[in-house]
């Protein structure tokens, strides 16, 4: 008959033997961790307290404003523009990212060149400066080089305030991302290229099916706190007139002045936004640091000789 002895075996199987990092840390409480929580209520207590009883947040304003047809209509949009500007933005960020790593001085110079310049100048600059763009090209011919195929382009009427908008987002997040994306292709081993390179890869399929795949654990954070950064600069538009979030908020204050209302309403949704997507951003993140992340102890076995237990994983065994 199996013995149900602890620490040994239940019903003939070995149980997992806990490394020290897994065991749980006890902590005794003392007089200052009590004293830390108090003051921590206190403070929080004194901001809810303040919040809910001062007439002057005027909170029936706020929730009747909250879900408004254009408070409403300005979150679709930023949500629209936050999508559009990331997902350009990554892709170009991704291009610029291999021409940082080319071996060809002026590929990787003219990727040196854009992130220095869109990381080194604010974005509010940026986008002001393309919708103005027209004042340094005002017409732009698109055609094939050395034929007189070509067809004029109005830069004024195609620079829309939310033209202008998605080409500055994107044009700004580029620079960043690349420098993520690089700093995820640094993560990467050198025998990992090698080893691609054995097997006959290369260029775009190294890429997709080694390089990529690997830089998910470094690049995903980083990414998550991008899109969420994202999400809060396209309140920047509100000056080109874009009827994004903000821009609804002042559009209402500006006829009704009751300016603190409308921006706590603004401050909620985004603070809503903000929350939405951390969610997904854990779920990524976990799902793509798995083969980092220690596997779970695993089932041990007690070697008479040495009396010590001994692993066996598939990990060990390999």
């Amino acid at each position: 008959m199996p013995t149900n002895t602890i620490g040994s075996t239940t019903r003939s199987r070995p149980l997992p033997e806990l490394l020290p990092e897994d065991k749980k840390r006890i902590t005794p409480k003392r007089p200052r961790d009590f004293v830390c929580w108090a003051v921590a209520l206190a403070i929080v207590g004194g901001l809810v307290y303040t919040t809910v009883t001062n007439e002057n947040y005027q909170w029936p304003v706020v929730f009747s404003y909250f879900t408004t047809e254009s408070i409403l209509d300005g979150l679709v949009l930023t949500m629209i523009l936050t999508v559009v500007s990331m997902v350009l933005g990554t892709l170009l960020g991704l291009l610029l990212a291999v021409m940082r790593m080319s071996h060809q001085a002026p590929i990787s110079g003219l990727a040196r060149l854009y992130v220095t310049f869109f990381r080194g100048t604010p974005v509010l600059v940026q986008l002001i400066f393309w919708f103005n763009i027209a004042a340094l090209y005002p017409n732009i011919s698109i055609g094939i080089p050395f034929t007189d195929v070509s067809t004029p382009v109005d830069v004024n009427a195609l620079m829309t305030p939310l033209t202008a908008a998605i080409v500055g987002l994107t044009l700004n997040q580029a620079a960043y991302m690349a420098e993520i994306i690089r700093g995820g292709f640094a993560s990467v081993g050198r025998g990992q290229y090698e080893a691609a390179d054995s097997l006959g890869m290369r260029g775009f399929t190294r890429l997709r099916h080694v390089i990529i795949p690997q830089t998910m654990p470094a690049v995903i954070p980083a990414t998550g706190n991008q899109v969420i950064g994202m999400l809060k600069e396209t309140s920047l538009v509100s000056v080109l007139g874009v009827a994004e979030l903000l821009n609804s908020t002042q559009s209402i204050y500006a006829r009704t002045y009751q300016t603190i209302p409308l921006l706590i309403v603004a401050s909620l949704w985004y603070l809503i936004m903000t929350m939405a997507l951390s969610v997904p951003q854990s779920v990524i993140e976990r799902r793509f640091s798995r083969s980092t992340r220690r596997p779970a102890a695993a089932t041990t076995a007690v070697e008479p000789a040495a009396g010590r237990p001994v692993s066996t994983t598939r990990e060990s065994l390999l």
